[in-house]
């Protein structure tokens, strides 16, 4: 068995999330992999994640991570170097480090990680080995 095969994950704005995940997948290897009318997916190795624009009349409630589904993504970083870099990109881009008084030990003493939210305000971490 090999592992993860994908995620799927429909956003609000299907152009503002593939500008957010574009630069963010670049930064960790992933490469642009599929893309049509309503839909992209970026793909490391035999894992690729989809984004695909909700319909607008799904719009009506929106996403929190406190409700039932998807709480958060957590991806894989090089290096503790690279945690960093892309602390420091997350803040250029005027984006929120979450847990910014426990960063980047928020997820405990042994586990060095940044944390944020894409554009629909789902939790993303990125995790060094």
């Amino acid at each position: 068995m090999k592992g993860l095969h994908h995620v799927e994950i429909y956003v609000s704005n299907l152009a503002r999330s593939t500008e957010f995940w574009g630069w963010f997948f670049a930064e960790l290897g992933y490469e642009p992999f599929q893309e049509w009318d309503t839909g992209r997916s970026w793909r490391l190795n035999d894992t690729y994640l989809v984004f695909v624009q909700a319909l607008a009349r799904h719009l009506d409630v929106p996403y929190h991570r406190g409700r039932v589904g998807l709480n958060h993504l957590a991806l894989w970083a090089r290096s503790r170097h690279q945690v960093d870099a892309l602390t420091e990109q997350v803040r250029a881009c005027g984006l929120r480090v979450l847990y910014e008084d426990r960063h980047p030990f928020a997820g405990g003493p042994d586990h060095y990680a940044l944390y944020f939210e894409d554009p629909d305000r789902i939790k993303v971490e990125v995790v060094a080995p």
